[in-house]
């Protein structure tokens, strides 16, 4: 007889490919994520602990810091679910993912079932037939310690959200967040972009020469020294604008231009070679943090896409487990691109043994291998039948894998400095110039894959740029001098990539959170991404001030970085929970009580700089704005949306005040209708408009698409707004209309009655009819029932059994009836449905009679029973039951 194992895994899509790998008898079913947690409403809290001091926390603080666990509404039919599988089942197989997330679901779902049989840990790095069968193998129970690590984390990130975040609120704007990690970030962008604004750059003069030995080879030369002096570069300044060494010399522009003139008539010479050769080597194997950081670089994904795409890679079987900061590979993995590189490049491009590498990464966990092609096959991208981003994110794992395997390269590298002038000026060389050149020797790794730079104006390594065959005294022809004016720039603003890197770096957050960091504080309005780059608010530049001043440990990366190393102890069982909740908790609860009644709400929400005096920036109900008196009277003006901190001065806060009271913007004559189309802005944000409110009737009004500035605004552009919803065509099953449009909760695409929300990849003035679809098809599964229970014996019409958002219920035409509470949704039947609906329209008001239903008699309505609060049960927590 075989044994019937029930195996729970996290994501629903890896039953397909889990199911060719696992033996008979074994059944897969998905806890969809997190089957509890904290209560996210007070609607959440059961009503034994309601009223608690502790209990809008959902962490009992007065007691050794017990979390309250409940199981979320849309969470119940699952459970549901899986209860009902684990009856039929002789053995429990918990296989979550390997992280300490994937560890604490499992125990959740452990509390929850409370299974009567054997219960197995299973964690697999990758889904393959010998990865599955290694994680057979290789079961054990659940690891204790990491669930505690976890829960920890939970814990302190509910105290610092639901504590610091009323004094945002309070202080500065309602619905702003604190969060532990979240504001370290949010403290980073702030930070340089307050550097950017009180940069001052300073101008300076250079020359770059067209030279050649022969007539023939030309090469390029930059200035360096002007009569033995040093001429100053963009890095000899502070951000003051001031030069670091008085000893330099300032070229103006006027003395460099004269020079460049006189430069071609002297005779130069090369005064000195050095040639030198160098080795690269390849870079590690991929981990979370460069995976998202070199996708962006040379594939342009978010670190969210990024991590999306991994992950349907990873569930598809393609790629190991993609949350991980251990560079190493295991050694099947060493001899799989060991093998790729001798088939594809040949023998000399292998190393002489395998390469390993250590991990670099502060607080590093090692607990799985570096992100790779899964199996032991390196198959190619196109041999695995991939396409789109998928194709090309599993082709830069490929290329990267196999290339931490290869040999070194090997570069010969010459620097020639030039004599300009020489013998014609006393003291020597009236010019030295500087040429750099580069050839590669053996190619070694580079024929594979060389690392990106977040520098776009750095140079390819696996480029030759070399110059000719120079010896000391050899004569030159100088063909074209030019001057160039160059002026030193601030320090660049943070891109996703960069900024993920520095918080790698200094041991703030985790691989699972890096790509969640970036999207919280962008959608909590912290920051505005633009093609990756992070533009801070003016909003984020508040909230760093306060949180550096009233809660300066919470973003500051040392301190941070050691509550990390203190869940890692946890996690190893070296530490306790409860007296480092208690000592951190204690102090915070403190600087909150004293900041809501210290903190001057009006004065945190100032922003002053000497750039903007003497004017003022003020972080009001709708948004920033800015004031100050202008011809002797106090104005204000809200300030653009798309407008950075660094990027306001002086001579823009007046041009906003001196137009705080202008008309609206008329942008032309719209071609076909002949009435002005205009640029307004309305208390919820900026909309294009067509025709006078003067005018008979409601004219037609648009509100701009997010990300679309006023400045961006073209006549043509607002044309095309004023006529959406746009019909894209025919459902191609059903014959009605798809349309496109904007709406309150932002773009959609519409068929007949069902509404699907644009992604942040869709354009809804570009969005095509096949995508549509797609948005539409994944809106009616989310939207489908969990199963037909049945057809109804009055009309024979289906009644079908749905999950929703306040529990299971049953529905037939227009009629919906709840489940009681603890049904078994899996053994509830057709008959039992048909009476529940039956109470339901029973207990519904009456209608008003149709006229063609004049004639027939009014049925009173049938008098509604009040309803009954169900008691929610107490909920397991650590330790057991609270």
């Amino acid at each position: 007889m075989i044994m019937k194992r029930l195996v729970v895994v996290e994501s629903p899509t890896k039953i397909k490919k889990l199911r060719e790998y696992l033996p008979a008898g074994y059944r897969i079913e998905a806890s969809r994520g997190h089957v509890r947690d904290l209560p996210s409403s007070a609607a959440e809290i059961p009503e034994k602990y309601k009223g608690l001091d502790w209990a809008r926390l959902g962490v009992d603080v007065e007691n050794g810091f017990e979390p309250l666990y409940v199981v979320p509404a849309d969470k119940r039919a699952v459970v549901t679910a899986l209860k009902a599988a684990l009856k039929e089942a002789d053995e429990l197989i918990i296989a979550t993912d390997g992280d300490r997330e994937g560890e604490s679901i499992g125990w959740h779902l452990l509390q929850v079932l409370n299974p009567k049989v054997p219960v197995h840990r299973m964690v697999f790095t990758e889904i393959t037939k010998e990865g599955v069968q290694a994680a057979l193998d290789g079961m054990r129970a659940v690891d204790e310690d990491l669930v505690a690590a976890q829960e920890t984390r939970r814990v302190l990130d509910r105290l610092v959200g639901y504590t610091v975040s009323p004094v945002l609120w309070r202080k500065v704007a309602k619905g702003l967040s604190a969060g532990r990690v979240q504001s370290v970030a949010v403290r980073l962008v702030a930070e340089r972009e307050m550097d950017r604004l009180r940069f001052t750059s300073a101008v300076y003069a250079g020359i770059k020469a067209l030279v050649s030995k022969d007539g023939v080879q030309r090469f390029e030369a930059a200035l360096t020294h002007v009569a033995g002096q040093r001429v100053a570069t963009g890095r000899d300044f502070d951000e003051n604008g001031r030069l670091t060494d008085a000893k330099m010399l300032l070229l103006q522009e006027d003395a460099a231009q004269a020079l460049a003139e006189r430069l071609p008539t002297m005779p130069w010479a090369v005064s000195n070679v050095e040639a030198k050769e160098q080795r690269r080597s390849p870079a590690a194997p991929f981990i979370t943090s460069t995976l998202q950081q070199e996708a962006a670089r040379k594939l342009g994904l978010s670190a969210k896409q990024t991590m999306r795409t991994a992950q349907a890679l990873y569930e598809g079987g393609f790629i190991t487990y993609m949350r991980t900061d251990s560079t190493a590979l295991s050694n099947e993995a060493v001899e799989a691109a060991r093998r790729a590189v001798e088939k594809r490049y040949g023998k000399d491009y292998l190393t002489a043994g395998p390469r390993t590498y250590a991990g670099k990464v502060r607080n590093a966990q090692e607990a799985h291998e570096a992100i790779r092609p899964a199996g032991t096959s390196m198959k190619t991208s196109t041999e695995h039948h991939l396409s789109g981003p998928e194709a090309r994110l599993y082709d830069l794992i490929w290329v990267r894998t196999v290339a931490s395997q290869m040999a070194d390269a090997r570069l010969r590298l010459v620097t020639a400095t030039l004599a300009a002038g020489a013998g014609m000026k006393e003291g020597g060389t009236e010019a030295t110039f500087r040429a750099s050149g580069r050839t590669i020797l053996f190619p070694g790794f580079f024929r594979a894959y060389v690392e990106g730079s977040d520098d776009p104006e750095a140079a390819l390594e696996d480029r030759d740029q070399p110059l000719p065959d120079l010896t000391s005294g050899d004569a030159l022809r100088c063909h074209r001098a030019t001057h160039e004016r160059h002026e030193t720039k601030p320090p660049a603003r943070f891109t996703e990539s960069a900024l993920i890197k520095m918080l790698e770096s200094e041991g703030v957050g985790r691989p699972s959170t890096f790509a969640t960091i970036v999207d919280t504080i962008e959608h909590r309005g912290y920051v505005r991404n633009e093609k990756r780059t992070l533009y801070p608010t003016f909003t984020a530049l508040a909230v760093s001030r306060l949180m550096d001043t009233r809660f300066h440990d919470l973003v500051d990366l040392g301190f941070t970085a050691g509550m990390e190393e203190t869940l890692d102890l946890i996690a190893e069982g070296k530490a306790a929970r409860t007296p480092f909740l208690s000592g951190f908790y204690g102090d915070l609860e403190m600087r909150v009580a004293t900041g809501l009644k210290e903190i001057d709400a009006r004065e945190v929400s100032t922003l002053r700089d000497a750039a903007w005096e003497p004017f003022a920036v003020r972080i009001g109900r709708y948004g920033p704005y800015v004031e100050g008196e202008v011809e002797g009277e106090m104005r204000t003006a809200s300030l653009p949306d798309d407008l950075a901190p660094a990027d306001l001065t002086r001579e823009r806060i007046t041009e906003l005040l001196d137009k705080g009271g202008a008309e609206d913007g008329l942008l032309g004559i719209h071609p076909e209708r002949d009435l002005p189309v205009t640029l307004r802005k309305g208390p919820y944000g900026d909309y294009v408009q067509l025709g006078d409110d003067e005018q008979e009737g409601k004219p037609r009004r648009m509100s701009l698409p997010k990300g679309v500035s006023p400045a961006e605004v073209t006549l043509e552009l607002a044309v095309s707004l004023l006529e959406l919803p746009r019909v894209l065509g025919k459902h191609p099953e059903t014959g009605q209309d798809i349309k496109a449009s904007l709406g309150r909760f932002g773009p959609y695409v519409q068929h007949g009655s069902t509404f699907a929300s644009l992604t942040a990849e869709d354009e809804v003035l570009e969005i095509g009819l096949e995508r549509a679809v797609e948005l539409r098809a994944r809106k009616a599964f989310k939207n489908a029932p969990l199963r037909i229970v049945g057809t109804h014996p009055d009309d024979g019409a289906a009644v079908e059994l749905f999950a929703g958002r306040y529990g299971p219920y049953v529905k037939h035409g227009k009629i919906n009836a709840s489940l009681p509470k603890d049904t078994d949704e899996t053994a509830f039947t057709l008959a039992e449905a048909v009476e529940l609906l039956k109470a339901k329209a029973g207990s519904a008001p009456a209608k008003k009679t149709t006229r063609k239903a004049s004639t027939t008699a009014k049925k009173a309505p049938a008098k509604k029973a009040p309803a009954k609060k169900a008691a929610p049960k107490p909920n397991a927590k650590r330790g057991g039951a609270k």
